[in-house]
């Protein structure tokens, strides 16, 4: 199984261009499916990749998270089927289980903004702590777009930057007057610090700023705003969504600025409460006072 699960691991990251997240994520998914199963890939059939979604389920496991084992072992699947390796695909069939719909969490322009303004102060730190939260509500980044962004990525003279995505697709978007403010400020102190990486956000000793210490500074300044509940970047990013799409902006165009390769992704994003629905109707629509009784 193991030679398998190889090949298929280096197929994503060449063919694919997965991240090494994703395929930590592939390989640990592959791991527990093939543990529990105790069978070769050739002798696997569909039920016993129900019974183990069930099992997981059973177990507490989060319905998203089954939902993505199941899509590894498709891929995974796919790739032996295609490859002459298995004679068929035995997860082909199997349905994804029910989810629960949640919608994401998203601050408002107020409680946004105090979380900006919070990092107060001079010194690296605070500028680069500054241009981080600038800029993942600015541009509406996911944290690895931001941690693995580089100085060559920049144009702040016409306010844009080039993003990586999911599968190193690249994008071009805007950044506020705002957020190219709090980054030149930013590069001022990293261009006093001594590193050997082109990466734009450093830490303290000159390495790459990671995913995981940008998720501590969006978490740190948040509760130091008063902010209850679980902020991380994700919920900026949300916020950047949702704020557009209250402002008017087209659904297309926020999916373009998000990089999402379908537009169902983004229509999550319009949650938008009734109250503002029922402003923006009784604005626009001809005959919006017939609602108010009218006649």
């Amino acid at each position: 199984m193991s030679e398998y699960t190889d090949e298929f691991l280096r197929y994503m990251e060449v063919e694919k261009g997965a991240s090494k997240h994703t395929l930590r994520a592939y390989r640990e998914d592959l791991g527990q499916f093939f543990g529990v199963v105790g069978k070769p890939p050739a002798e696997v059939e569909l039920s016993d990749i129900r019974g183990f979604m069930a099992q997981r389920l059973r177990d507490g496991k989060e319905r998203s998270t089954v939902s993505r084992q199941l899509a590894t072992l498709r891929s995974f699947f796919r790739f032996l089927h295609r490859e002459g390796l298995i004679g068929s695909n035995p997860a082909r069939l199997v349905p994804n289980p029910k989810q629960k719909k949640r919608l994401p969490r998203f601050l408002s322009v107020d409680e946004m903004f105090s979380v900006i303004e919070e990092p107060e102060g001079i010194g690296f730190r605070k500028a680069r702590d500054r241009a981080v939260l600038d800029l993942l509500y600015s541009s509406g980044l996911r944290v690895s777009e931001l941690a693995a962004m580089d100085m060559d990525d920049l144009n702040l003279k016409e306010g844009l930057i080039k993003v990586r995505g999911k599968r190193k697709k690249e994008r071009i978007v805007p950044v506020g007057s705002k957020a190219v403010k709090s980054l030149k400020a930013y590069l001022i102190e990293r261009a006093l610090v001594r590193h050997h990486t082109e990466a734009v956000f450093l830490n303290r000793t000159g390495a790459r700023l990671t995913d995981r210490s940008i998720r501590r500074i969006v978490v740190k300044y948040s509760r130091e705003a008063g902010i209850s509940g679980n902020v991380g970047p994700h919920t900026l990013r949300h916020s950047f969504a949702t704020h557009l799409l209250q402002s008017g902006a087209d659904l297309r165009v926020i999916q373009e600025l998000l990089g999402h390769g379908s537009l169902s992704s983004t229509q999550v994003y319009t949650h938008l409460d009734v109250s503002h629905l029922m402003d923006v109707y009784d604005k626009s629509h001809p005959l919006a006072g017939k609602r108010k009784g009218e006649k």
